[in-house]
């Protein structure tokens, strides 16, 4: 049976009511939720700031008052008409609330959280892959808005839930871990997920337990000798070494990437390593002895230091058609990043040890939800690792040259790899994935925790913005002008697991809760793989 919607109050005469907002007296026996802009208690029939305390004695009689500022979201039919003083207002329950909240016209939704009352809010499907719009972003401060662990839950939402339909199992999504090992265990359910968790679960349409399809990847440990293995500490089942060879840096351009860092746009750094990349592409031979590594001049580059070697001799050489005409002052600075980068990712990148490189090349195919381990690595290592990976989706995804099958990407930090000032070959592919993804199938889910240091555009296409607690300066810049002034104030106060959540249909932001993770988070969590054994799952409906 529909819920019916419940008188709450009246309509107040003494505040202006306009059609977009209005004041409510609240009954005594009753509570407000949803787009409840401010709420406010006072005594009627005080004068003076200290008849409060006449009033507690008892001496002076009066009456406490309840009154909540009320926001309109929609208008039907759409008639922009004051509501009357005296009229009544009711809370939204069941079908009202479904179109107060525009539930009812999105014809595909999937679980966004729980409002502040405990009955689930949703997103727009058509929004989010790409139909009508894509990408999400959140913001917030580090260790306290749980960025990452509500951009999973949407993740989770998405593939638990049947708003992808016949897409959901050819539905794709790369998570990049930034932090520690917490992602290394998405595939095991949570031990300490509590029943109240569940029940929060089941009020969703969600079951309650670990992701199904998961591939884990790490990067390959420096110094094994010939035998990749993965660079992690928690765990060490389940999870595969990364690398790529020296035949796949130089035919794949992926020099870029070792210098990653925001540039100034007029530097002509990015020029001299471009004009590297296509003399050594040009100049280079594959290798018949061996298919990871290539000749040049007829000699064979067995592993990286060697090829950084022969990139040195050519750009130190002034007649070398690889330096052109560029300053000294250039090519130093191109020979510090390049032996810096060598420094730091070299064992990213193997010759002849390498074993079948299949097998250590990121497969992002073979499992529903590919999380690529990069935690541990330097910030030059951090920005190849991505950089490349995010090319090489992107070219696919322009080969393939339709939308489906959808891929997701989950990128924390978002202000490293796309700052808002210089540019960088990574930022060059966001913005990319950000203006033409939409198109691709290839969305992404960003995170920061200072929206004003991430490139606009990035910010501007995305078409759900997420707010955790945020710093109360950070929270007065203009990327927050969607946030009502009570919201902004609001989010400098949220607690870990509220998020204040803007989308297209809905005209003003909801504050929305999402359950504790169902998937362990860290080993000490860790279940069994797929988590539902460990306790009683929920079906949805």
């Amino acid at each position: 049976m529909d819920e019916v919607s419940e008188p709450v109050g009246m309509v107040l005469g003494t505040e202006d009511a306009t059609p977009l907002t209005f004041w409510v007296g609240v009954a005594p026996d009753a509570y407000l939720s949803g787009i409840v802009q401010d709420a406010r208690a006072r005594h009627e029939g005080a004068s003076f700031d200290t008849d409060v305390f006449l009033i507690d004695r008892g001496i002076l009689p009066v009456e406490t008052a309840v009154a909540a500022q009320v926001v309109v979201t929609r208008f039907e039919p759409e008639i922009f008409v004051p509501p009357l003083p005296g009229l009544v207002a009711y809370r939204a329950r069941g079908k009202d609330r479904d179109e107060a909240l525009y539930f009812d016209q999105m014809q595909r939704r999937i679980p966004a959280g729980l409002s502040r009352d405990g009955e689930p809010v949703f997103l727009d499907l058509d929004f989010l892959d790409g139909s009508r719009g894509a990408h999400v972003n959140v913001s917030g401060v580090s260790g306290v808005a749980t960025k990452t662990t509500y951009a999973l839950f949407l993740l989770y939402a998405l593939f638990h839930s049947p708003g992808l339909g016949g897409a959901a199992p050819n539905t794709k999504a790369i998570v990049f871990n930034v932090k520690g090992e917490d992602l290394m265990w998405l595939d095991r359910g949570n031990r300490r997920l509590s029943q109240a968790d569940r029940a929060d679960y089941e009020r969703l349409g969600l079951p309650a337990g670990a992701f199904e399809s998961v591939a884990l990847w790490a990067p390959a440990r420096p110094g094994t000798g010939g035998t990749a293995l993965p660079q992690v500490e928690s765990r060490a089942e389940g999870v595969s070494a990364y690398y790529w060879t020296v035949r796949e840096f130089v035919r794949e351009k992926y020099l870029r990437f070792l210098f990653a860092e925001a540039d100034d746009e007029r530097s002509q750094i990015g020029d001299l390593v471009a004009r590297v990349e296509t003399y050594l592409d040009r100049d280079a031979e594959d290798d018949p002895e061996h298919d990871a590594t290539v000749l040049l001049d007829g000699v064979p580059v067995r592993d990286f230091d060697s090829l950084c070697e022969l990139i040195k001799a050519n750009v130190e050489d002034e007649h070398s058609p690889w330096r052109g005409r560029l300053s000294d002052g250039t090519v130093a600075a191109f020979i510090r990043r390049l032996d810096a980068g060598r420094f730091r990712m070299g064992h990213l990148i193997w010759g002849r040890d390498a074993e079948d490189a299949s097998h250590h090349r990121i497969d992002w195919e073979g499992a529903q939800v590919t999380v690529v381990d990069i935690h541990g690595l330097h910030d030059r290592a951090k920005r190849f690792v991505t950089g490349v990976v995010l090319k090489r989706l992107f070219e696919h995804k322009e080969r393939m040259g339709r939308r489906e099958p959808l891929h997701f990407v989950v990128l924390d930090e978002l202000n490293r790899y796309a700052p808002r000032e210089g540019w960088s070959p990574i930022k060059e592919v966001l913005l990319d994935v950000a203006e033409r993804g939409r198109s691709l199938g290839m969305i992404l889910i960003g995170a920061e925790q200072t929206a004003s240091e991430v490139e606009r555009r990035i910010i501007a296409n995305s078409a759900f913005r997420v707010v955790g607690r945020l710093d109360t300066a950070e929270a007065a810049r203009s990327e927050y002008g969607f946030l009502p002034a009570i919201t902004r104030a609001r989010a400098s106060i949220l607690k870990p697991g509220s998020m204040i959540l803007q989308q297209p249909h809905i005209p003003i932001p909801l504050q929305v809760r999402f359950p504790f993770p169902s998937w362990a988070t860290r080993a000490e969590e860790a279940g069994d793989v797929g988590g539902r054994d460990a306790f009683a799952p929920f079906e949805a409906d």
